[in-house]
């Protein structure tokens, strides 16, 4: 089973990916951000280096799909393939950091990836809000991330909401202003709930 955690930056996906997998023996698989060669120049320059960083999660994110299908295994994913192409390289085009042109090129590339994969089995969205993003964001202290721009956060996020609002396959949506599921315990309680009545029946 594929399960996947998707959000906006800074909203937790990587903490609840951890946790979850720890709470139900999963198989965590990470956004590879450590050793991206190109995360700290993008947010430097976005428009340079925009298309760049579209093609290299692209590829990264392809690589993770492939492997996903051929384990037996329950792998729940921090962030899935469809965000980075619906969500961060749509917002990019239409914020004039990657050409028409270019972007053409990047979905005609994923269009052919994409069909000789499928979607995630569950998926869990993080619903956030700016202000709680940018709390977020500055409490963990990424120095690349301390300045992203809030018309850019508020891009993704509006793209987020449309993206999940037509998304056709099992989705939990978690209002996470109001959770604090790695301090309260009773909050991640509440999550695990809903996941074990949406996945295995229970409650």
């Amino acid at each position: 089973m594929h399960i996947g955690i998707a959000g906006n930056i800074g909203s937790g996906k990587t903490t609840l990916t951890g946790m979850l997998a720890s709470h139900y023996g999963w198989t965590p698989r990470y956004e590879a951000l450590t050793y991206n060669p190109y995360i700290e120049d993008f947010y430097k320059d976005i428009k340079r280096w925009a298309f760049n960083l579209e093609i290299y999660f692209l590829t990264q994110r392809f690589r993770d799909v492939l492997e996903i299908a051929k384990s037996d295994e329950v792998i729940i994913q921090d962030r899935t393939i469809l965000e980075g192409v619906y969500i961060f390289a749509a917002n990019n085009k239409d914020m004039g950091n990657i050409s028409e042109r270019d972007f053409e090129t990047y979905m005609d590339l994923f269009q052919l990836l994409i069909s000789t994969v499928s979607q995630p089995d569950y998926l869990i969205y993080l619903r956030c809000s700016i202000p709680h993003l940018v709390a977020q964001i500055q409490k963990r202290g990424r120095e690349y991330e301390q300045n992203i721009a809030l018309d850019y956060l508020t891009g993704l996020n509006e793209r987020y909401e449309k993206w999940i609002s037509e998304y056709k396959g099992r989705v939990l949506i978690l209002d996470a202003d109001n959770l604090d599921f790695q301090e309260r315990p009773e909050d991640f309680r509440l999550i695990t709930d809903k996941i074990d009545a949406d996945l295995y029946g229970l409650f």
